[in-house]
């Protein structure tokens, strides 16, 4: 099992070159990055776990393709990724190229790490239906795909027409980059999930056990083979048990939260993490 980080990164805290460049010299797997758009100043959303005062954080978030691509481009192995991206919040044609391409001038590394989103505010801003943002997604992930995965591809939905096209580059050798969705368990993320995506990243980590024989389930009602599931507990705050249990279910891959903070501080927090968890670095 490896483990990698995540961080909410800004303006404001380590770069994202300096922390991919040092995220892999010390043996992480992968490093993901957040995405918001924007936050409106008079807003009636409440963050789910902060409240209405949530963190000012969210304002200064960087954009989290360009930042991967920034990592990619100082780096040999380390897995790049979005953790969260908004995917109904862009034009899915113009991303469906712009993570082609980040896949491809990668190598294959990139990660892409979905959300429905919390925010409605901002999701009203670009012209979102709150209502409507889980059925977007999976359009815009539908469409996506076939012009990843077909030299001439077409997609007809309620929200995407998308009449027949040619659209390079396609994705390193595969028909998508892998495709983790975050959210809690339910029958809905889990027939998504099976449907156009590769994995589920719980946020904390907690219920994994619990959910598995649904998200199994869904797997081979879509004829999927489970040798492909990814689960990567995202976010978690790294203990020994902890990370023995997550190996005990065959999960391969942990995420761990960094603090928001300078260079110093980042680099202080990674060698603390490689001095506790060796046997999952390298």
């Amino acid at each position: 099992m490896k483990l990698g980080l995540t961080i909410f990164l800004t303006d404001q805290v380590i770069d994202p070159v300096t922390l991919a460049k040092e995220a892999e010299a010390r043996g992480f797997g992968s490093l993901y990055f957040p995405e918001h758009t924007h936050i409106p100043v008079a807003r009636k959303t409440p963050h789910p776990a902060e409240g209405r005062d949530f963190s000012a954080s969210y304002r200064r978030t960087l954009d989290p393709y360009i930042a991967c691509a920034a990592a990619a481009s100082v780096t040999d192995r380390l897995l790049l990724g979005t953790g969260v991206s908004l995917v109904m919040q862009h034009d899915p044609v113009v991303l469906a190229k712009e993570i082609a391409t980040l896949d491809l001038i990668s190598g294959g590394r990139f990660v892409l790490g979905i959300g429905y989103g919390w925010n409605k505010d901002e999701m009203e801003t670009h012209g979102i239906d709150p209502a409507t943002r889980r059925a977007l997604t999976r359009e815009y992930m539908l469409a996506m795909t076939a012009l990843w995965s077909q030299d001439e591809a077409s997609f007809a939905g309620r929200f995407v027409d998308l009449p027949l096209s040619w659209a390079w580059p396609k994705p390193a050798g595969r028909t998508r980059p892998r495709t983790l969705i975050g959210g809690a368990a339910g029958p809905k993320l889990f027939d998504h999930i099976a449907e156009f995506a590769d994995g589920w990243a719980p946020f904390g980590g907690s219920g994994i056990r619990e959910a598995l024989p649904n998200l199994h389930r869904a797997f081979d009602d879509a004829g999927r083979d489970r040798a492909g599931l990814h689960i990567v507990p995202f976010n978690t705050v790294p203990t020994p048990g902890k990370l023995e249990y997550y190996e005990s279910l065959g999960i391969s891959e942990v995420v761990a939260g960094l603090p928001e903070g300078g260079r110093d501080e980042i680099l202080a927090e990674l060698d603390r993490l490689v001095k506790e968890f060796p046997d999952y670095l390298g």
